[in-house]
């Protein structure tokens, strides 16, 4: 027997959809890298260019604030200038579709929040907001690419507010994803090689708690075995084909 096309995957993904109550998506680098957004892991990503241990830790932070802080005003520079892709926006779509409805990102892009969803449980922070070491307070930068590191009234430094290495995820937007993910009907896992963890565990935790869950990746992933479907391919060109399959 032949191996089922895209299409016919689709229209069974649309199916599940069409009795389900709540809906997740899960969505990784791959979502924003159809924006322009570089990722950490491709050959010609981030990564490869700095060493995470240089950048993305607090003692890092406070041995070298300016590279640090130079280096997160890059990312929010490339981040402001480009824009949602169709695959935001079809997600966006989709949260008025449903009863139960809500995106968990492990992206800091805030392209989800420019494209219209509401509902958003950010697993690693996001990039656009930044506060005080010190004090805690939130410090709108909005526009402030520095190349030296910015300082608080209260002389504290300013930084991400985004999830380091060796620091924790938001209690309240862990727990919430958590719950999302295991009372879904549909989960979907967008754009993710599904190999950073806890995060990772979110898609397991839909399969084992009964939901139906579709992948969405140009390729297949360690996640793939857990997924009743894997669509191959954008996700900015697959989830406008389901969300147009569903208004029929």
């Amino acid at each position: 027997m032949s191996n089922p096309s895209l299409i016919e995957q689709i229209d069974t993904v649309v199916e599940k959809l069409s009795i389900a109550k709540s809906v997740v998506v899960f969505t990784g680098a791959g979502v924003s890298k159809e924006s322009g957004v570089p990722t950490f892991r491709d050959k010609d990503g981030l990564w490869q260019k700095l060493k995470p241990e240089e950048l993305a830790n607090f003692n890092a932070f406070l041995k070298n604030p300016d590279r640090v802080t130079e280096w997160y005003s890059h990312r929010r520079k490339i981040m402001n200038e480009v824009q949602p892709n169709p695959g935001h926006y079809a997600i966006a779509e989709m949260e008025k579709l449903f009863e139960k409805f809500c995106v968990i990102t492990q992206n800091v892009d805030n392209l989800h929040q420019r494209a219209g969803t509401k509902k958003i449980f950010e697993l690693h922070g996001n990039l656009e907001r930044n506060y005080c070491i010190k004090c805690k307070k939130l410090r709108d930068l909005k526009g402030h690419y520095s190349s030296t590191a910015i300082k608080c009234e209260c002389g504290g430094l300013i930084r991400p507010d985004v999830v380091w290495f060796g620091e924790f995820l938001p209690q309240d937007q862990y727990a919430g994803a958590v719950a999302a993910a295991e009372n879904c009907d549909v989960f979907f896992s967008v754009g993710t090689s599904a190999v950073v963890y806890p995060a990772a565990n979110m898609p397991i935790y839909a399969r084992q708690s009964g939901a139906f869950v579709v992948e969405v990746n140009v390729d297949y992933t360690e996640l793939s075995h857990y997924a009743n479907i894997t669509l191959l391919g954008k996700s900015g060109e697959i989830l406008p084909m389901i969300i147009k399959k569903l208004r029929v």
